[in-house]
């Protein structure tokens, strides 16, 4: 069964690879061949999971007792490319 942690994880490592896929494959094909399909294709789903890892966030601040840098550190993460695998390996794998 999956814990709810388990599920922030895995939120956290699917916005990670969309981030990446979006970051620095789509929009270098959307400009250097001017192909935008691929942005179209991954972007909402990287939005989606984007404000879902937002949310597990909040949710888990209270839980894991972070305190408002921490929960910065965790917020900023999602916004800097290889940023939620960096969370998941320090904060959230030895929770």
């Amino acid at each position: 069964m999956f814990s709810s942690l388990n599920i922030f994880r895995l939120v956290a490592l699917l916005e990670g690879v969309s981030y990446i896929l979006l970051l620095f494959i789509a929009t270098p094909i959307k400009y250097l061949l001017d192909d935008p399909q691929y942005v179209k294709l991954l972007g909402m789903p990287h939005g989606i999971l984007f404000v879902a890892y937002v949310a597990l966030a909040v949710l888990f601040k209270k839980e894991f007792s972070w305190d408002n840098k921490t929960f910065l550190i965790v917020l900023l993460a999602a916004i800097i490319p290889f940023g939620t695998f960096y969370i998941d390996r320090k904060y959230l794998k030895t929770a």
